[in-house]
């Protein structure tokens, strides 16, 4: 059993985003085998309801109340320099004094950091033993942000782009092992930081098959005169905006022309005002839910219309897990171990997911086929304990 320093940035529970589910299960998978020393920033005050559960995993908790609007106004001061802003949104004195004191003061045998950001308070520990968990190559995706807004917001994150990336560099040189969440995405960085290539490795998603299972007692969260077709996800992030906003405004219509009962539920926390705006007489906007498996459960259909999408989407797992038919876009669905056709159908334009959608619509019986064929290739390809297994063999003292 060794001690291992874990540094996230976004307290990892409840694991109701994707970045946190992931950093969950890695949590308890370490406190299982090792003893934890976390280090995190709550930026949701919801969030504090949680901390005493946390607490359980750790023998030391380390928290930062992060205000967003403040860290945002303070992120700014990237620009007097050549620092990505992501830097100075999370930079703090009181975090930084606990993990050197932590590092000081305990035989921490190695420190596993979460989100390349994380990276920065061991920057000077260069006697740790240091594992990177990227996720994905998030450098990438503000130049996709850069090619959906226009200037200056397109100059901002393009930059953002080109900084972050050099951070990402020198964070790999510096660690024993990088991981990302798809062979695609590492294979992806190798190309872009090919300095390091030899350090880095897939360690990907799973997904809770029990807790995500189909069960009849869940009741329907629908009226049982339409015809629901969901999307899960948290709802102040930008490819997830980009994807209901898409749906709701060119595929819904073309859909109801044949289907007029068809509603389409946007189902997650944290809705902007972007995202409300689109609630009507046929979208739903449900907000914060207390349980996001009924909405799963009693859908006609899943959709991850996403078109700014890296890695692997849990929110795509959890639906298939719960055998329900996903129609996703070929981003979200080259990260996945599944069969095109058997166990998920993808589309890339309005027409394509019309015809999906419609398909699925008129033949139950080869929905119903597809639900099942996901949820057996969930079982067989996504336990969580067998991908972060990848991370134990660079664990001294594991038992």
């Amino acid at each position: 059993m060794s001690n291992l320093l874990y540094l996230v940035h976004r307290l990892p529970y409840p694991p109701n985003k994707g970045d946190k589910v992931r950093s969950y299960h890695l949590l308890k998978h370490l406190a299982a085998r090792h003893r934890v020393f976390l280090g995190t920033f709550i930026d949701d005050p919801q969030d504090e309801a949680y901390v005493e559960a946390v607490r359980e995993y750790c023998v030391d908790l380390h928290l930062v109340r992060l205000k967003p609007h403040l860290a945002r106004l303070l992120s700014l001061r990237g620009l007097l320099g050549n620092e990505p802003l992501t830097l100075p949104y999370y930079r703090n004195a009181g975090l930084q004094d606990w993990v050197d004191r932590t590092l000081r003061e305990q035989q921490i045998d190695a420190a596993l950091i979460f989100s390349s950001v994380m990276a920065s308070f061991v920057e000077r520990a260069s006697q740790i033993r240091q594992l990177v968990d990227f996720v994905d190559v998030d450098s990438l995706k503000w130049g996709q942000y850069a090619a959906n807004h226009r200037w200056p917001m397109s100059w901002l994150y393009r930059r953002e782009g080109r900084r972050l990336l050099a951070f990402e560099r020198a964070v790999a040189i510096r660690a024993e092992r990088s991981f990302f969440v798809t062979q695609g995405e590492a294979d992806l960085f190798r190309g872009l930081a090919p300095e390091s290539a030899g350090k880095v490795e897939a360690m990907c998603n799973g997904v809770d098959a029990d807790f995500f299972s189909p069960r009849k007692e869940l009741s329907s969260p629908f009226r049982v005169d339409e015809t629901a077709v969901v999307f899960t996800g948290a709802m102040d992030y930008w490819p997830n905006i980009d994807a209901v906003s898409w749906f709701a405004a060119d595929i819904l219509p073309r859909l109801r022309q044949n289907w007029p009962e068809l509603r389409f539920y946007i189902v997650g926390r944290s809705p902007t005002a972007a995202v409300q705006a689109l609630a009507g007489e046929h979208v739903v906007v449900s907000g914060t839910v207390p349980d996001v498996r009924p909405y799963l459960q009693h859908a006609a259909v899943v959709v991850a219309p996403l078109r700014l999408a890296r890695g692997v989407q849990n929110k795509v797992l959890e639906a298939m897990a719960m055998g329900l038919p996903v129609v996703a876009s070929s981003e979200c669905s080259t990260a996945i171990d599944a069969v095109p056709e058997r166990d998920f159908l993808t589309a890339g334009t309005v027409p394509e997911y019309v015809s999906q959608i419609e398909a699925l619509l008129r033949e139950p019986a080869r929905s119903a086929a597809i639900g099942i064929a996901a949820r057996q290739q969930v079982l067989a390809r996504y336990s969580w304990d067998a991908h972060l297994s990848v991370i134990d063999r660079h664990l001294g003292g594991a038992t």
